[in-house]
């Protein structure tokens, strides 16, 4: 259709979105789904934050704000980040948007020019390479296999970075594999971007409050202060407090890049949600206790995952560090057919046969730009990833 911009023809719909849209769609209709696809707690918010958003609902704090929020919520934003990672900002330094996709994307919007290149490294969230894409440039993969643990190397950054290298995007712990950088790990890559003062530094900290065992988080301004004036630190409520529906997200930087990230958020959405901006508030402000209590929910299911799909004939499930994913390889069931005939020649194939078949669904490696793998969320109950386990074994046994 020529209506339409050329601009789509260079992205795809989120793969993620689209599995988890498929999985509901197939319980609708009476089946018996297990979606292992969506990326959000299964926990409810807390009570405390919900009393946050009845109070600014009654207290008529129902109008427009600042474009880029509320000045409450960007001290704390600025608290946040000093108490946490040991970085100062102003509130003039930060921006809250519908999010943190949307954080990410104005600031692509804001600094982008056509010829301009990002590096992902692969693994990666979907949306990234597409949203560099949006926004005119282009996306630099650099592909990050199991033998490294799914983490870049400082050899493989420096061999991408050419004159056209505008940003880095770094995502730890990530998604979709949950692998950490250890602080020396970081310091070995923040060696490379300090030796070419023309990149910058997204780095994605969505995730920053699920680490587990003995996996410190750290970020890379934190890690090296030179790249502090080129950073920009992205965060947000939606997984450490389980706010995913709340929608904010917030990033602190360069007071230009935010002031440029502003005018594209006034043009286009102007302000988050206010009652979601005050539950923000009381969710960075407020008792913080839950968040340890969660982890060893969340590290319970890591352990009881990893251990029953490495049961599975012929997969390889590394131990991640963080988040609440698991990234298996299926290596070796590539070239096998399913009981029902189906050839797994992909492990998108893999992934639709698992759930036609067996009713678990999972997203395929190839949606994140490294197979062949799949990716499961294990952020559900304890008998729901039972039982999928179970059924992803038994699939794997009847391959030929």
């Amino acid at each position: 259709m020529t209506f339409l911009s050329a601009t789509l023809d260079r992205v795809k719909p989120s793969p993620t979105i689209a599995v988890t849209t498929k999985a509901a769609e197939l319980k609708a209709q009476g089946h018996d789904i297990i979606g292992l696809g969506a990326g959000e707690p299964d926990f409810d918010t807390p009570e405390n934050i919900k009393d946050a958003a009845r109070a600014a609902i009654a207290a008529g704090k129902t109008k427009y704000t600042a474009p880029d929020g509320i000045a409450e919520l960007k001290q704390a934003i600025c608290d946040k980040f000093q108490r946490d990672n040991g970085l100062s900002y102003t509130p003039a330094q930060v921006s809250v948007s519908g999010g943190g996709k949307q954080v990410l994307y104005n600031a692509l919007m804001a600094t982008m020019n056509p010829g301009d290149e990002v590096i992902v490294p692969a693994p990666y969230w979907v949306s990234y390479p597409d949203m560099v894409l949006l926004a005119g440039g282009t996306p630099v993969v650099v592909e990050a296999g199991i033998e490294t643990g799914f983490k870049m190397t400082p050899a493989q950054l420096e061999a991408a970075i050419t004159p056209k290298t505008k940003w880095l995007i770094f995502n730890s712990p990530s998604n979709p594999t949950g692998a950490g950088y250890s602080r020396d790990e970081l310091k070995a890559l923040t060696d490379v971007l300090v030796r070419h003062p023309h990149v910058w530094v997204m780095t994605d900290d969505m995730y920053e409050h699920l680490a587990f065992g003995d996996f410190e988080f750290c970020t890379p301004a934190e890690v090296e202060p030179a790249l502090y004036e080129r950073t920009l630190t992205v965060n947000g409520v939606s997984k450490a407090y389980a706010m995913t529906g709340w929608r904010i997200g917030y990033a602190a930087g360069p007071v230009a890049l935010i002031a440029a990230m502003r005018k594209i958020q006034s043009q286009s959405t102007s302000n988050p949600c206010t009652i979601s901006q005050w539950a923000a508030v009381e969710a960075l402000n407020g008792p913080q206790d839950y968040i340890p209590a969660n982890n060893k929910m969340f590290m319970r299911r890591r352990d009881l995952v990893v251990s029953m799909l490495n049961e599975a004939k012929g997969i390889n499930c590394p131990t991640p560090d963080g988040a609440f994913y698991v990234y298996p390889s299926i290596a070796d069931c590539i070239g096998k057919t399913s009981k029902a005939g189906t050839l797994i020649d992909t492990d998108e194939a893999f992934a639709s046969a698992l759930l036609e078949e067996t009713g678990v669904a999972v997203v395929f490696g190839a949606a994140f730009g490294l197979s062949p793998n799949f990716r499961v969320s294990y952020a559900t109950s304890d008998t729901a990833l039972k039982e999928a386990c179970e059924r992803i074994q038994r699939f794997c046994a009847g391959l030929k």
